[in-house]
């Protein structure tokens, strides 16, 4: 597909400036993209090509595409030609309104109804429990240079663009489009990969599981607060044969929401330590082209 990609997005793109550049970003593909890469970038000086040393995934690839990017202004599309390069001379036309961002919002869905509903439920517990903000859409759309600058300032080890972009701020906007379908191929995001990354996500936006952990741990305080008043009261009244039964059940309930109250605190703490004193890189770069 990146021979008709390139050739689209060209199209679209002169109508409005002859002044760009076209960066195509491998991440370890293993249908040996990178060969139709350099094909194309020796006949096109304006396509780039970007060469990761192994598979960090879509994210990852999207920043390390950032980061050798120099344009005023930054188109970001996946390359499975479901969003359509037509929509960027909308996209930079919405963005000369006066914003910042412009994401191409889709106005209707063309996947299975076990796919929405699944969907809908995956965006519901996400935006629960991730304090990171719902820009409603997926990573197509343009952004102006300080935004992106701030994005890349961004020193989080689990990246996710759309969410970054949404937490930097800036004035976002929206253009309404009609998706695709793939056009080749299936999507490499497998039920498992997909638990992976948003758990991920939440880990990294948010401390608020372990915020819940705590309130949890609290409650069950408080259910054994009440549950000890039950066994007093029926010790004193005589309702409880067995010797020491009161004492146990009330430590046991105790203690073990008192730990879990720890434990959350504890954890409070030591996630946003272990955020802060990883400093791996967030991708690497095997080769590079027409830079």
């Amino acid at each position: 597909m990146l021979e008709e990609l390139v050739s689209r997005i060209e199209t679209a793109v002169e109508t409005f400036t002859t002044d760009y550049e076209i960066i195509l970003v491998n991440d370890c593909s293993p249908d040996d993209s990178w060969s139709k890469m350099k094909e194309i970038c020796a006949s096109d000086k304006k396509v780039k090509g970007i060469n990761l040393s192994r598979n960090f995934g879509q994210h990852y690839a999207i920043t390390a595409g950032l980061t050798e990017s120099i344009g005023e202004w930054v188109v970001v599309l996946d390359c499975d030609l479901q969003d359509r390069p037509e929509e960027i001379p909308n996209l930079y036309k919405k963005a000369q309104e006066g914003y910042d961002t412009v994401f191409a919002r889709r106005i209707a869905r063309k996947d299975r109804f076990l796919k929405r509903i699944t969907s809908r439920a995956f965006s519901y517990v996400f935006n629960y429990l991730s304090d990171a903000p719902d820009v409603k859409t997926n990573v197509f759309g343009i952004f102006h240079r300080k935004v992106i600058d701030a994005v890349l300032s961004m020193g989080d080890y689990i990246r996710c663009f759309p969410r970054e972009v949404g937490w930097v701020g800036f004035k976002i906007g929206y253009h309404p489009v009609i998706k695709d379908e793939r056009a080749e191929g299936t999507s490499g995001y497998s039920w498992f990969k997909l638990f992976s990354l948003s758990s991920a996500m939440i880990i990294s936006f948010s401390n608020k599981p372990l915020k819940l952990a705590l309130k949890f741990g609290f409650f069950i305080v408080f259910l054994s607060i009440l549950l000890s008043l039950y066994y007093i009261i029926r010790y004193c009244v005589g309702g409880i044969g067995v010797s020491g039964f009161t004492t146990i059940v009330i430590s046991m309930w105790l203690i073990a929401g008192i730990i879990i109250s720890l434990l959350g605190v504890i954890g409070i703490y030591l996630g946003n330590v272990f955020n802060k004193v990883k400093d791996r890189p967030n991708f690497i770069i095997m080769d590079k082209i027409n830079f």
